[in-house]
């Protein structure tokens, strides 16, 4: 509860383990956050194992000018949900926003992207007969950065448009694929908010993919590469729009 968002693959470990474990809330402590916020984990409550990239500098034994090279290295942390926490109160939600503060960054996306992008009625989606995005009005939302990950979900849907990605899961996930495509949109919205300086939040009428989502990982070992991949050339092919436009520019 410092404030901090989770990214990338943590990202889709938290939503697993919350679904899997029915949490009410979306927050996420370390032990000694927790501790140092006056709560107490509560005995037998199981964490989950998160990573994140640091880099260092070694001496490289390759370079005889005894120059360091620098390297990536992954190491764990370990999370508990506020629910498995005693002695800490959960943050109130928020109903909507009074006044909307754009985040200049991700704004500068949804523009120079190209996406037709409507903000009306009470459901976020794509639709592919009118290749248009349907959002609600921003100040809806519970915050700017719910907004924008929202938006770029759906931008994400968009990049899989005949015209353009052609994504297609069809011959491979069957019934599934409807499914998988929106594990993709919720991967390409953590990669586009990763990219933007700011972490993803789920979609909370999407998290009942999650079962569906973990019977394809379960019986298909390479899906979660596929979705990863797939993800990662929509967020490639949306920021290369953007860093078009601004060249023209």
């Amino acid at each position: 509860m410092s404030g901090a968002d989770y990214r990338g693959v943590n990202i889709l470990l938290l939503w697993i383990e919350a679904t899997m474990k029915d949490y009410s809330s979306d927050r996420w402590l370390t032990y000694k956050q927790a501790a140092e916020m006056g709560g107490q984990v509560r005995k037998g409550e199981k964490d989950v194992q998160c990573v994140f990239f640091k880099t260092i500098e070694r001496e490289s034994k390759k370079d005889e000018t005894g120059d360091n090279e620098t390297v990536r290295v992954i190491s764990p942390f370990w999370l508990f949900n506020l629910d498995q926490i005693d002695g800490i109160e959960a943050p109130q939600a928020i109903g909507g926003l009074e006044a909307f503060q754009q985040i200049e960054a991700a704004e500068h996306v949804l523009k120079e992207s190209s996406a037709v992008i409507r903000e009306e009625g009470e459901k976020a989606f794509y639709r592919p007969s009118t290749d248009e995005i349907v959002l609600p009005e921003r100040t809806r939302f519970s915050s700017e950065i719910e907004f924008y990950s929202v938006a770029l979900h759906e931008i994400t849907h968009w990049t899989g448009a005949a015209h353009r990605l052609a994504r297609d899961f069809s011959g491979r996930f069957g019934t599934h694929a409807y499914a998988f495509e929106e594990l993709v949109a919720e991967l390409g919205s953590a990669f586009l908010n990763a990219e933007l300086g700011f972490a993803a939040t789920m979609i909370p009428s999407h998290a009942g993919y999650i079962e569906t989502w973990l019977k394809i990982l379960k019986n298909d070992k390479r899906a979660i590469f596929t979705a990863a991949s797939a993800a990662s050339q929509a967020h490639r092919y949306i920021m290369d729009l953007v860093e078009t436009e601004k060249m023209v520019a």
